[in-house]
């Protein structure tokens, strides 16, 4: 019986990425009986966001409030409010309320993370919610030609191809309750995000990938359904694992969660115009090196393209379950 309580316990997942993607994954995964985690990128430097790490001196907002958003367990009327954009108020056009209520806490706590805590604790968010690093750090591009550029939003707007990403300053300290979350994982997922720009980031947190490296629970990749512009053009699912191998040095996965399903031609064609396609599942590339392959039809198609969350949570959640199960 007590083998029993054990296998039912919430399993503990730590989820790391930043943008879009990652928030519409977390909204599936916490409708399951999990204890999440998620650490969230802090290299952010455009939009209201860039202004207010400029004015504030505080890391980025936005990424942080889309992932509160997504786990909060708070009236749909008050999330909808958080995420208002003022658009012709002198002073606040551009921001969204969510950040400038970060912002707020931020001043009123006198720490990012403790005003992350207190919005959640507002919110009533299910799971916890930090920052990969306690301060803004500055993402660096190299690109194949020599050239270096700066800035996590002028990366994918140089035209160039990326040769590899690089913090500043490069040994940046983690936060010690992320590397701990990390240590007491049972699984470990990163992405769906931009690749060079969301997920690599904090990777290069060195703490956090040594975290992860030396990690005995369940290392998940959920790799994006399209390619992005300026950052994975023509990218396959190798090529991103690759890019993740080149910048870790580390085999990382265990699993790795593709999209299989097929994409109306008119959505591919909306896609073509912005210069992006489907991300091509290399297959036999993919598991000889040593990955486990995990493909579903994972897409919704309403404006944008977008992972069906509920789906996906349903293969992470088993995924976890049977590993857990395993282990005992």
């Amino acid at each position: 019986m007590q083998s029993r309580h054990k296998i039912l316990r919430r399993p503990k997942i730590v989820v790391i990425g930043g943008g879009t993607g990652l928030s519409v994954m977390l909204r599936g995964l916490k409708e399951k009986p999990l204890d999440i985690t998620a650490i969230v990128t802090v290299a952010d430097d455009g939009g209201s966001s860039g202004i207010l790490r400029n004015e504030m001196q505080i890391p980025p907002p936005g990424d942080i409030r889309n992932v509160l958003m997504a786990l909060a367990d708070a009236e749909p009327l008050l999330t909808e409010v958080l995420q208002y954009r003022f658009k012709s108020v002198p002073g606040l056009a551009g921001h969204s309320l969510g950040n400038l209520m970060l912002a707020a806490m931020t001043d009123i706590s006198g720490d990012f993370v403790t005003g992350i805590r207190e919005l959640s604790r507002v919110l009533a968010v299910r799971g916890r919610v930090l920052p990969a690093a306690g301060k803004a750090i500055i993402l660096k591009a190299e690109m194949t030609d020599g050239t270096i550029v700066t800035g996590e939003s002028m990366i994918p707007k140089a035209g160039k191809t990326i040769k590899r990403v690089f913090l500043e300053p490069e040994n940046v300290e983690p936060l010690q309750e992320a590397v701990e979350a990390l240590e007491q994982a049972d699984a470990i997922l990163i992405g769906p995000g931009s690749l060079y720009t969301s997920i690599i980031p904090n990777l290069l947190v060195p703490k956090l990938a040594n975290a992860i490296v030396e990690s005995e629970a369940v290392k998940l990749f959920v790799c994006n359904v399209m390619t992005q512009p300026g950052e994975t053009d023509n990218y396959s699912v190798g090529d991103h694992l690759d890019a993740i191998h080149a910048h870790i040095g580390h085999h990382l996965f265990d699993y790795v969660i593709v999209n299989d399903g097929e994409i109306p031609p008119q959505i591919e064609s909306k896609y073509a115009e912005l210069g992006a396609k489907a991300v091509h599942l290399d297959l036999d590339a993919v598991t000889n090196k040593g990955y486990e392959v995990i493909a579903d039809r994972l897409v919704l198609f309403r404006t944008f393209l977008r992972h069906d969350a509920e789906r996906l949570s349903h293969h992470i959640y088993k995924l976890v379950e049977n590993w857990m199960l395993r282990k005992r």
